[in-house]
C-alpha cells in the first residue's frame, strides 16, 4: 500500500476520550452471566479487533480457542473445582466463608467459554525484540486479553477471568499444542447486572488504592 493510499488518521476529540474513560471505568470482571449467547456477528467482529493487538516483533502470538463442547467445559469445570478446592483450604477460618461466596467462575452460566494460549516461539515476527527479553511474547498476549476485555465491554459484553486453574493440565484438557503456554480462560456474555464499582470490592473483599499511590519518580 502506498502513502498516498493510507487513510487520514482520525482526530480524537474530547468527546471521545471521554466515551473512552468511561470504557475503561466500567470494564469489569464479571461473575454472573445471563445464559442468552452473544450473536455470532459481535463475538467474531470483537476477535478480529483484538487480533490488530500490538505485539512484540509483530508476532502475534496469542491463540484463542474457542471451548463449545460440553465434555472439555466439564473437564475444566472440574478442574477449577478442585483448585477451587485448594484455594479455600489456604484461606483463614475467618475468610473461607467469604471466599466461597465470590464465586469467582461463571463457568456454569456464561454461554461463552474461551481459553487464550501463547505460542511461546512463533515463527510469526522472526524473532525481532525477544533476543534479550523473551518473556515479551507473553506479555504480547497479555495486551490481546485485555483488548478483547475492551472489545467485549464496547459491546455491552462481560467477561470473566477464571485464574483458579493449573496451567500445565489445559492443554491436555483442551487438547491444545503442548508447546503452547496456557494464559487464561476467559468466561463470555452479557452480565446479569453492570456495576463500576468493582465485585470484590462491594463485597469487601480488597479496597482499590488511589491511583496516586501507584505513580513513582525518579
Amino acid at each position: 500500500m502506498s502513502e498516498a493510499d493510507c487513510p487520514a488518521a482520525p482526530v480524537f476529540d474530547d468527546a471521545f476520550r471521554d466515551r473512552l474513560d468511561a470504557l475503561f471505568q466500567w470494564r469489569r470482571d464479571v461473575r454472573h452471566f445471563r445464559r442468552d449467547p452473544v450473536p455470532e456477528p459481535v463475538l467474531d467482529h470483537m476477535l478480529s479487533v483484538t487480533c490488530s493487538t500490538p505485539s512484540v516483533g509483530l508476532s502475534q502470538p496469542w491463540r484463542f480457542m474457542r471451548v463449545d463442547a460440553q465434555t472439555r467445559r466439564l473437564a475444566v469445570r472440574n478442574e477449577f473445582m478442585q483448585r477451587n478446592a485448594e484455594a479455600l483450604a489456604a484461606q483463614t477460618v475467618s475468610d473461607s466463608t467469604a471466599y466461597a461466596r465470590l464465586k469467582l467462575a461463571g463457568l456454569d452460566d456464561a454461554p461463552h467459554h474461551i481459553a487464550v494460549f501463547c505460542d511461546p516461539d512463533p515463527a510469526q515476527g522472526r524473532g525481532l525484540g525477544r533476543m534479550t527479553m523473551p518473556e515479551t511474547v507473553q506479555w504480547s498476549a497479555v495486551m490481546a486479553i485485555h483488548s478483547f476485555w475492551l472489545a467485549a465491554q464496547a459491546h455491552n459484553v462481560g467477561l470473566g477471568w477464571v485464574s483458579i486453574l493449573d496451567p500445565s493440565h489445559m492443554a491436555s484438557l483442551l487438547d491444545a499444542d503442548p508447546h503452547w503456554r496456557f494464559m487464561a480462560y476467559l468466561c463470555v456474555g452479557y452480565p446479569e447486572e453492570e456495576n463500576r464499582i468493582p465485585e470484590l470490592e462491594r463485597r469487601g473483599w480488597e479496597q482499590r488504592a488511589p491511583a496516586r499511590h501507584h505513580w513513582l519518580r525518579r
